[in-house]
Protein backbone atom coordinates (compact mmCIF):
# COMPACT_ATOMS: atom_id res chain seq x y z
CA UNK A 1 0.00 0.00 0.00
CA UNK A 2 1.66 3.26 -1.38
CA UNK A 3 1.54 5.89 1.56
CA UNK A 4 1.13 9.59 0.49
CA UNK A 5 3.92 11.34 1.70
CA UNK A 6 4.87 15.27 2.02
CA UNK A 7 7.45 17.89 2.79
CA UNK A 8 7.01 20.86 4.82
CA UNK A 9 9.35 23.95 3.36
CA UNK A 10 9.84 27.22 6.02
CA UNK A 11 11.02 30.46 4.43
CA UNK A 12 12.32 33.42 6.58
CA UNK A 13 15.29 34.30 8.09
CA UNK A 14 13.32 35.23 11.26
CA UNK A 15 13.16 31.76 11.82
CA UNK A 16 16.21 30.67 11.11
CA UNK A 17 17.40 33.37 13.44
CA UNK A 18 15.04 32.73 16.26
CA UNK A 19 12.84 36.28 15.86
CA UNK A 20 9.83 34.37 15.58
CA UNK A 21 8.60 31.21 16.45
CA UNK A 22 7.34 29.15 13.53
CA UNK A 23 4.18 27.27 14.41
CA UNK A 24 2.77 25.92 11.07
CA UNK A 25 5.11 23.11 10.51
CA UNK A 26 3.54 22.18 14.27
CA UNK A 27 0.50 22.63 12.90
CA UNK A 28 0.80 20.41 9.85
CA UNK A 29 2.70 17.55 11.69
CA UNK A 30 -0.57 16.68 13.41
CA UNK A 31 -3.04 17.75 10.72
CA UNK A 32 -1.03 15.22 8.11
CA UNK A 33 -0.75 12.40 10.58
CA UNK A 34 -4.82 12.96 11.36
CA UNK A 35 -5.39 12.54 7.53
CA UNK A 36 -3.18 9.78 6.43
CA UNK A 37 -0.11 11.48 4.89
CA UNK A 38 3.58 10.40 5.89
CA UNK A 39 5.35 13.85 6.62
CA UNK A 40 8.92 12.80 5.54
CA UNK A 41 10.61 15.99 5.38
CA UNK A 42 10.75 19.93 7.54
CA UNK A 43 13.03 22.09 6.18
CA UNK A 44 13.81 25.82 6.92
CA UNK A 45 15.98 27.93 4.55
CA UNK A 46 16.63 31.77 4.36
CA UNK A 47 15.21 34.41 2.16
CA UNK A 48 17.29 33.68 -0.97
CA UNK A 49 15.92 33.03 -4.37
CA UNK A 50 18.97 30.23 -5.07
CA UNK A 51 17.82 28.60 -1.62
CA UNK A 52 14.44 28.34 -2.56
CA UNK A 53 14.64 27.39 -6.05
CA UNK A 54 17.09 24.37 -4.72
CA UNK A 55 14.91 23.09 -1.99
CA UNK A 56 11.52 23.05 -3.69
CA UNK A 57 12.82 21.31 -7.07
CA UNK A 58 14.81 18.73 -4.72
CA UNK A 59 11.39 18.36 -2.25
CA UNK A 60 8.73 18.40 -5.30
CA UNK A 61 10.65 15.70 -6.82
CA UNK A 62 11.06 13.42 -3.88
CA UNK A 63 7.51 13.72 -2.17
CA UNK A 64 3.79 13.60 -3.49
CA UNK A 65 3.14 17.08 -1.94
CA UNK A 66 4.77 20.24 -0.37
CA UNK A 67 3.74 22.84 1.39
CA UNK A 68 5.69 26.01 1.28
CA UNK A 69 5.41 28.53 4.36
CA UNK A 70 6.35 31.96 4.28
CA UNK A 71 7.69 34.31 2.00
CA UNK A 72 4.24 35.50 -0.09
CA UNK A 73 3.79 39.25 1.08
CA UNK A 74 4.99 42.57 -0.75
CA UNK A 75 8.31 43.33 1.06
CA UNK A 76 12.04 43.13 -0.50
CA UNK A 77 12.22 39.77 1.63
CA UNK A 78 9.67 37.87 0.17
CA UNK A 79 11.60 35.86 -2.54
CA UNK A 80 9.47 32.75 -2.77
CA UNK A 81 7.25 33.26 -5.87
CA UNK A 82 10.77 33.78 -7.76
CA UNK A 83 12.54 31.16 -5.88
CA UNK A 84 9.74 28.30 -7.04
CA UNK A 85 9.26 30.14 -10.50
CA UNK A 86 13.15 29.54 -11.07
CA UNK A 87 12.78 25.75 -9.49
CA UNK A 88 10.36 24.99 -11.97
CA UNK A 89 12.36 26.88 -14.95
CA UNK A 90 9.56 29.70 -15.55
CA UNK A 91 9.19 33.24 -14.98
CA UNK A 92 6.93 35.10 -12.52
CA UNK A 93 3.92 37.02 -14.50
CA UNK A 94 1.28 39.03 -13.05
CA UNK A 95 -2.06 36.77 -13.18
CA UNK A 96 -5.01 39.07 -14.72
CA UNK A 97 -7.60 37.25 -12.51
CA UNK A 98 -5.65 38.21 -9.36
CA UNK A 99 -5.16 41.71 -10.52
CA UNK A 100 -8.61 42.03 -11.04
CA UNK A 101 -9.35 41.57 -7.50
CA UNK A 102 -6.72 43.25 -6.06
CA UNK A 103 -7.96 46.53 -7.48
CA UNK A 104 -11.09 45.76 -6.81
CA UNK A 105 -10.53 45.86 -3.40
CA UNK A 106 -7.98 48.67 -3.25
CA UNK A 107 -9.50 50.77 -6.33
CA UNK A 108 -7.11 54.04 -6.64
CA UNK A 109 -4.80 52.66 -4.42
CA UNK A 110 -3.82 49.42 -5.80
CA UNK A 111 -0.07 50.54 -6.35
CA UNK A 112 2.50 48.43 -6.97
CA UNK A 113 3.67 47.46 -3.90
CA UNK A 114 -0.27 45.87 -3.85
CA UNK A 115 -0.53 44.73 -7.65
CA UNK A 116 2.54 42.75 -6.77
CA UNK A 117 0.63 40.35 -4.80
CA UNK A 118 -1.13 38.98 -8.05
CA UNK A 119 2.58 38.08 -9.01
CA UNK A 120 2.80 34.05 -9.18
CA UNK A 121 5.11 31.66 -11.24
CA UNK A 122 4.10 31.00 -14.78
CA UNK A 123 2.97 27.64 -14.23
CA UNK A 124 0.76 28.52 -11.03
CA UNK A 125 -2.89 27.32 -10.65
CA UNK A 126 -5.82 29.28 -8.73
CA UNK A 127 -7.07 26.85 -5.97
CA UNK A 128 -10.47 28.68 -5.45
CA UNK A 129 -12.11 27.23 -1.93
CA UNK A 130 -15.40 28.50 -0.53
CA UNK A 131 -15.75 31.52 1.81
CA UNK A 132 -11.77 33.37 0.47
CA UNK A 133 -11.62 36.07 -1.54
CA UNK A 134 -7.76 34.82 -2.19
CA UNK A 135 -7.28 31.38 -3.26
CA UNK A 136 -4.37 29.20 -2.81
CA UNK A 137 -1.38 29.16 -5.11
CA UNK A 138 -0.28 25.79 -6.30
CA UNK A 139 2.66 24.73 -8.74
CA UNK A 140 2.54 21.12 -9.65
CA UNK A 141 2.61 19.42 -6.07
CA UNK A 142 3.52 22.50 -4.24
CA UNK A 143 0.97 24.85 -2.18
CA UNK A 144 2.58 28.04 -1.56
CA UNK A 145 1.35 29.57 2.04
CA UNK A 146 1.62 32.25 3.88
CA UNK A 147 3.81 33.08 7.05
CA UNK A 148 1.52 34.55 8.82
CA UNK A 149 0.15 31.82 10.97
CA UNK A 150 -3.46 32.51 11.54
CA UNK A 151 -3.51 32.98 7.93
CA UNK A 152 -1.67 29.27 7.32
CA UNK A 153 -3.80 27.70 9.17
CA UNK A 154 -7.56 28.86 7.87
CA UNK A 155 -6.14 28.49 3.77
CA UNK A 156 -4.85 25.20 5.32
CA UNK A 157 -7.73 23.68 7.02
CA UNK A 158 -9.94 25.12 4.22
CA UNK A 159 -7.94 22.59 1.68
CA UNK A 160 -7.14 19.82 3.94
CA UNK A 161 -10.18 17.17 3.01
CA UNK A 162 -8.46 17.56 -0.53
CA UNK A 163 -5.48 15.38 0.93
CA UNK A 164 -7.31 12.63 3.10
CA UNK A 165 -6.69 9.02 2.33
CA UNK A 166 -6.37 5.76 4.86
CA UNK A 167 -5.93 6.64 7.99
CA UNK A 168 -2.77 5.60 9.99
CA UNK A 169 -3.72 2.77 12.80
CA UNK A 170 -1.18 2.60 16.22
CA UNK A 171 -1.09 0.67 19.31
CA UNK A 172 1.31 1.63 21.86
CA UNK A 173 2.71 -0.57 25.07
CA UNK A 174 4.37 0.79 27.94
CA UNK A 175 6.33 -1.32 29.69
CA UNK A 176 8.52 -1.68 33.08
CA UNK A 177 11.37 -3.55 31.28
CA UNK A 178 14.93 -1.48 29.87
CA UNK A 179 14.95 -0.61 26.35
CA UNK A 180 18.57 -2.57 26.24
CA UNK A 181 16.60 -5.46 27.02
CA UNK A 182 14.32 -5.22 24.57
CA UNK A 183 16.25 -4.06 21.90
CA UNK A 184 16.34 -7.46 20.33
CA UNK A 185 13.32 -8.71 20.44
CA UNK A 186 11.54 -5.42 18.40
CA UNK A 187 14.47 -6.60 15.51
CA UNK A 188 13.40 -9.23 15.25
CA UNK A 189 9.64 -8.10 15.29
CA UNK A 190 10.69 -5.37 12.64
CA UNK A 191 12.18 -7.90 10.10
CA UNK A 192 9.18 -10.29 10.40
CA UNK A 193 6.50 -7.46 9.78
CA UNK A 194 7.97 -4.68 7.53
CA UNK A 195 4.50 -2.85 7.33
CA UNK A 196 4.51 -1.89 10.47
CA UNK A 197 6.44 1.31 11.81
CA UNK A 198 7.65 0.24 15.32
CA UNK A 199 9.28 3.22 17.74
CA UNK A 200 10.68 2.52 20.91
CA UNK A 201 11.09 5.46 23.33
CA UNK A 202 12.68 5.43 27.01
CA UNK A 203 11.57 7.38 29.59
CA UNK A 204 13.15 9.69 32.58
CA UNK A 205 10.63 11.66 33.52
CA UNK A 206 8.13 9.87 35.58
CA UNK A 207 8.50 6.07 36.99
CA UNK A 208 5.49 5.11 35.77
CA UNK A 209 7.14 3.39 32.81
CA UNK A 210 10.38 3.17 31.32
CA UNK A 211 9.86 2.27 27.56
CA UNK A 212 7.11 3.33 25.28
CA UNK A 213 6.90 1.16 22.29
CA UNK A 214 4.59 2.12 19.60
CA UNK A 215 3.18 0.19 16.46
CA UNK A 216 1.77 2.02 13.54
CA UNK A 217 0.71 1.21 9.88
CA UNK A 218 -1.78 1.44 7.64
CA UNK A 219 -2.99 -2.40 7.69
CA UNK A 220 -5.26 -3.21 10.50
CA UNK A 221 -4.95 -6.55 10.13
CA UNK A 222 -0.53 -6.71 10.01
CA UNK A 223 -0.83 -4.08 12.82
CA UNK A 224 -2.83 -6.71 15.41
CA UNK A 225 -0.91 -9.63 14.04
CA UNK A 226 2.35 -7.67 14.92
CA UNK A 227 0.71 -6.45 18.59
CA UNK A 228 0.45 -10.37 19.14
CA UNK A 229 3.76 -10.81 18.50
CA UNK A 230 5.09 -8.20 20.55
CA UNK A 231 2.93 -9.10 23.60
CA UNK A 232 4.52 -12.27 23.20
CA UNK A 233 8.13 -10.87 23.72
CA UNK A 234 7.62 -8.32 26.55
CA UNK A 235 7.40 -9.09 30.12
CA UNK A 236 3.69 -9.65 30.58
CA UNK A 237 3.89 -8.83 34.52
CA UNK A 238 5.71 -5.94 33.69
CA UNK A 239 3.50 -4.24 31.16
CA UNK A 240 2.06 -1.06 32.58
CA UNK A 241 -0.73 -0.48 30.29
CA UNK A 242 -1.84 -0.48 26.46
CA UNK A 243 -3.13 2.06 24.26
Amino acid sequence: MKVPTAAILVIGDEILSGKVEDANARLLIGELRELGVALRRILIVPDDVDDVAKAVRELSASFDHVFTSGGVGPTHDDVTIVGIAAAFETSVIRHPELERRLKSVFGDGADESKLRMADVPGNAELLEMPDWRWPVLVCRNVYILPGVPELFRKKFLAMRERFRVEPFFTHAVYTLEEEFDIAAGLREIADAHPSVAIGSYPNFATPDYKVKVTLESKDNAALDACLTTLMTKLDGGRIVRRE
